[in-house]
């Protein structure tokens, strides 16, 4: 499969098989995303995959809107995806770089969590990012530490479904020259 193929070819998978993922794969699918660009090359991206149907159920269950909990319900990995707070953006100084001060950090998380999907569709694995839940009460499930923050959830595994692409808007519609 080639870059375009992955990248026509990736959606967003809501249903799942039951099948479990090897470790193996999920670790390439994290080094692929570790090759992501980011601030000054700070890597600030972090995963968490969570395999203990005990910890799915609950974020599900507790922590997340009933569109979003069906899909985690089934699951068969759900990856917390983290970064370590106040690196992007920033001088060595401490000043913001930008205008856009500490904002960069969702932008890389944003680019290590689509190269993370598209590593794992390549894989022959679905994945779906979901930003609608409760930040806190998961950040406490999970002990993420004060040092880093929630940034996305995205379930990933063996795809039960085939969806067709959504519509597309046009290049005309997208693109200006000036």
């Amino acid at each position: 499969m080639n870059a375009t193929e992955c990248i026509k070819g990736r959606r967003s998978i809501r249903k799942y098989k039951n099948d479990k993922i090897d470790h193996s794969i999920l670790e390439s699918i994290i080094s692929n995303a570790s090759f992501s660009p980011s601030w000054k090359n700070t890597q600030i991206t972090r995963y968490i995959a969570i395999e203990d149907t005990s910890i799915i159920q609950k974020i599900a269950d507790d922590f997340t809107p009933e569109f979003n909990a069906n899909i985690i319900r089934q699951a068969p990995v759900l990856i917390a995806v983290t970064f370590i707070k106040g690196r992007c953006g920033f001088e060595r100084d401490g000043s913001f770089s930008t205008k856009k001060e500490d904002r960069w950090q969702m932008f890389d998380v944003g680019v290590a969590c689509q190269t993370l999907c598209l590593s794992a569709h390549e894989a022959g694995l679905g994945t779906v990012i979901m930003g609608i839940w409760d930040e806190d009460g998961i950040t406490e499930l999970l002990e993420i530490p004060e040092t880093q923050e929630l940034a996305a959830l995205i379930a990933i595994g063996y795809p039960d479904i085939a969806p067709d692409a959504p519509r597309r808007k046009s290049v005309e519609d997208l693109l200006t020259y000036r």
